[in-house]
């Protein structure tokens, strides 16, 4: 037993110094992109509409951009921003797509960019997986799995996640309320 113990220390010890990155089974990936901390709220009442976050990371040398994405769950789904301009609430599709660029981390999140769920053909429920296919236009498709938390989430555990936005960053936007009761 302590000899085993011991050689899972050690093991676990050369991986974090090495500078491996040992992804959790959570993780999903395309090209040089990582996707992690794929989540989304379940829906209040008769709500039609959803948002859903993630955190996306480039660990390639070129940028990438996210250009679309599609879900069986709802007829539409897009990529939007929130913001605050002269002191009201906006939020609007991103046209172009959300640069990711190289060595950069993006973080959808409330208040901020997230993909929009819209006509949602079902409720999400807590304890739901919600499937999206995110189009990049480099990296391709990739499908993610969204965990659907409870109806006033504001994430999964806040353990160690990143902060740059990169080059698509609201640095200079002030804390957005949450949107979950916003109609559309």
């Amino acid at each position: 037993m302590n000899r085993f113990f011991l050689r899972l220390v050690c093991s676990t010890l050369v991986l974090a110094f090495s500078g491996f990155v040992v992804a959790s089974a959570d993780d999903f990936t395309a090209g040089d992109l990582v996707i992690t901390q794929a989540w989304s709220r379940a829906t209040p009442g008769g709500a039609k509409v959803a948002g859903g976050y993630l955190t996306i990371e480039n660990k390639g040398s070129a940028p990438d951009r996210l250009v679309g994405v599609a879900s069986e769950a709802s007829a539409k789904a897009d990529i939007h921003e929130m913001m605050m301009k002269g002191g009201v609430m906006t939020m609007r599709g991103v046209d172009g797509g959300l640069t990711i660029g190289p060595g950069k981390t993006v973080k959808l999140s409330p208040g901020g960019h997230h993909l929009m769920l819209t006509e949602l053909k079902s409720p999400l429920k807590q304890g739901d997986k919600l499937p999206v296919t995110l189009e990049f236009e480099k990296a391709g498709k990739v499908k993610v799995t969204l965990d659907v938390l409870g109806v006033g989430a504001q994430g999964p555990t806040a353990a160690s996640v990143p902060t740059d936005h990169g080059p698509a960053d609201h640095k200079d936007m002030k804390k957005a309320p949450e949107h979950s009761g916003m109609k559309m």
